[in-house]
């Protein structure tokens, strides 16, 4: 589904302003390849995007999907550490001045991975989804002997917008075009994510906050709330996200590794942000979270 550029209203809130294993996920079927399990990603999240084929080591990503029409064409990011956001690395894309660009972030930990792509805006248009999935196989903790079988994860969010940010990764005109023939380059969402997830009762929930535009840090930015939802007997989940009791969208995801030592997520959300409201179409974000158990070594520190 090809998706609206918001309006000047809401944009000009923003405007102002290496390790792991090779992975490759897709977001439309339920398919073992042999080394990566993927579950359908619920199809607001995906929107866009068909598949990501990441290399950490030589820190490549290719990515299918995100294009102008139904035929999925293949691109490959370029790496840009100066656009990293807590944790996840950027990658970008842009053939000259006057084609669209687009953003990428991913972060794999142990054997849980996610990544989200949005491109800028041009002609009122924009692409975008997200994906996540895990390598191999996943064990459930052992949760009996623990005060109420519940395991907590913790760690750091990024997310993309359908309004303009910071314009320095952009491929500067060598004449003066229209403005109208010129791309923007998506604003990214940081923030914090907690989640608490019950393994005895097999149920999920948890919040996205601190959240943050980064080129426009002070803007209020509404948590998002995961509304608990069941946990599949595969390790995979999906529900929906709220505001204040208000449902704005879905978020999905996958535990990973021994003991589901890691929970890779994605979430799209949708009117979330009163901030930036106003515009003729709706703010729409795209986002990841790929997040370590608060038992396992690489806790976050906000973890009791």
């Amino acid at each position: 589904m090809r998706r609206f550029w918001l309006g000047l209203a809401a944009a000009s809130v923003v405007s102002a302003c290496g390790g792991g294993n090779p992975f490759t996920t897709t977001t439309d079927d339920d398919t073992d390849t042999g080394t990566d399990t993927e579950s359908a990603i619920p199809a607001s999240i995906a929107n866009d995007l068909d598949s990501v084929s990441y290399d950490p080591t030589n820190q490549t990503l290719t990515v299918t999907g995100v294009g102008l029409d139904e035929t999925p064409f293949t691109s490959t990011y370029v790496r840009k550490p100066a656009l990293d956001r807590a944790g996840y690395e950027a990658y970008t894309v842009q053939d000259n001045e006057l084609t669209e660009h687009s953003t990428a972030y991913v972060r794999q930990s142990g054997r849980g991975y996610a990544a989200v792509v949005v491109t800028g805006g041009q002609f009122g248009y924009f692409q975008g989804g997200a994906t996540y999935a895990r390598t191999g196989s996943f064990t459930e903790p052992d949760t009996e002997s623990g005060p109420g079988g519940i395991v907590s994860y913790a760690g750091n969010y990024v997310g993309l917008l359908n309004v303009n940010g910071d314009t320095g990764d952009l491929i500067i005109p060598s004449g003066s075009p229209e403005t109208i023939l010129l791309p923007g380059q998506a604003a990214e969402v940081t923030g914090d994510v907690f989640i608490n997830a019950d393994f005895s009762d097999r149920a999920i929930k948890g919040t996205i906050y601190n959240r943050e535009i980064t080129d426009a840090p002070g803007t209020s930015v509404e948590n998002l709330i995961l509304v608990p939802t069941e946990i599949a007997a595969d390790g995979t989940f999906d529900g929906t996200l709220n505001v204040d009791g208000t449902g704005v969208g879905t978020y999905g995801g996958t535990f990973a590794g021994t003991d589901a030592e890691v929970v890779a997520g994605g979430v799209h959300a949708t009117s979330h942000i009163d901030a930036l409201s106003g515009g003729t179409n709706p703010i729409e974000e795209y986002g990841v979270f790929v997040l370590d158990s608060c038992d396992s070594a690489n806790a976050d520190p906000v973890c009791p």
